[in-house]
């Protein structure tokens, strides 16, 4: 069965690491410009800082790694107070501060494998499209910092080795890591004492609307009532619309109409079903009645956001 955080992470992929074996000479400070959603920082070696721009500075140490949320500038550098000597405006496209081209690369960077000699960032930018990535986004704060394991992190030491080495094959496995890698960020993030986690993650811990919030996202066709998740957790209606609404701070049918948009959003964006298709996948018995929820929940037809969502793709 499907949970909240595998459905709400089913669009995000990793856009790609954009430091590897680049060992980082202090003094140094990179301003990152790229627009990007999702960014996930971690220093495979050395120390820095990172600073969102309005936000508070967050250090990192070796296997320390920081979420942040676009699409705000940040800064990473070896010491709070370093200038930015480069600003990064795309992968591959690097400027200095004031806007000129920087001949040669990073005055900062040199390729080199000794570890511990200087500070080696990763950074990986992750796409997080459609409805349901943006659910993930709004459970951020603007800047998550997950301190190193006490035992370390298996994914990111099998990420270090693949980052230094030059074999067949690492640009897919350094994919299906960086997955991992996140995945367990994220949970890590939720699991800290300090973190005010959303509500629909928490309830999942619960055995009675856990079990239903499992339900409603593995299969959000199915004619779902609250008589039918109260039947099948063991608990009278009323006890359980209480405890869903308690716990998930709403009730289980307005949390299934919500999760049925919002995974409609996402066919129509990546799909070329008919809005009646969608409409059968998500629990619709047409093409109107999803029409009007949509209109409801979102504020537009169907159809107007299939057209807003290839608009701002080609652009």
């Amino acid at each position: 069965m499907g949970d909240a955080l595998s459905s709400l992470l089913r669009d995000v992929r990793p856009a790609g690491a954009l430091f590897g074996p680049s060992l980082l000479s202090p003094p140094w400070s990179l301003r990152f410009a790229e627009e990007t959603q999702l960014t996930l920082l971690t220093m495979l070696s050395g120390q820095a800082w990172a600073t969102p721009d309005g936000g508070a500075t967050a250090p990192l140490h070796t296997g320390d790694i920081v979420l942040v949320r676009g699409p705000a500038p940040f800064t990473v550098a070896d010491a709070p107070t370093t200038a930015p000597q480069a600003v990064v405006r795309s992968p591959g496209a690097c400027t200095a501060p004031d806007g000129r081209p920087l001949a040669g690369g990073l005055p900062m960077c040199r390729p080199g494998n000794s570890p511990g000699e200087s500070a080696v960032l990763l950074k990986v930018s992750y796409e997080v499209a459609g409805q349901s990535g943006r659910r993930l986004l709004d459970a951020l704060p603007g800047l998550a910092h997950i301190p190193a394991l006490p035992g370390g992190c298996p994914t990111l030491e099998m990420i270090s080795a693949e980052v230094r080495g030059d074999v067949p094959g690492r640009d897919v496995i350094l994919d299906r890591l960086l997955d991992l890698l996140l995945v367990s960020s994220l949970r890590e993030w939720f699991k800290l004492p300090t973190t005010d986690a959303p509500a629909w993650y928490l309830a999942q811990a619960d055995p009675v609307v856990g079990q239903a919030l499992r339900s409603l996202h593995d299969d959000p066709a199915y004619p779902w009532t609250v008589a039918r998740l109260a039947e099948q957790s063991g608990i009278s209606r009323a006890a359980f619309a209480q405890r869903f609404n308690h716990l998930v701070g709403s009730p289980p049918m307005a949390y299934l109409t919500e999760w049925r948009i919002c995974r409609a959003a996402d066919l129509l964006t990546n799909s070329d079903a008919t809005v009646a298709a969608v409409a059968r996948q998500v629990g619709y018995s047409s093409s109107y009645a999803l029409s009007a929820a949509f209109k409801r929940t979102l504020g537009i037809r169907p159809t107007e956001h299939r057209d807003r969502s290839r608009e701002q793709a080609a652009a």
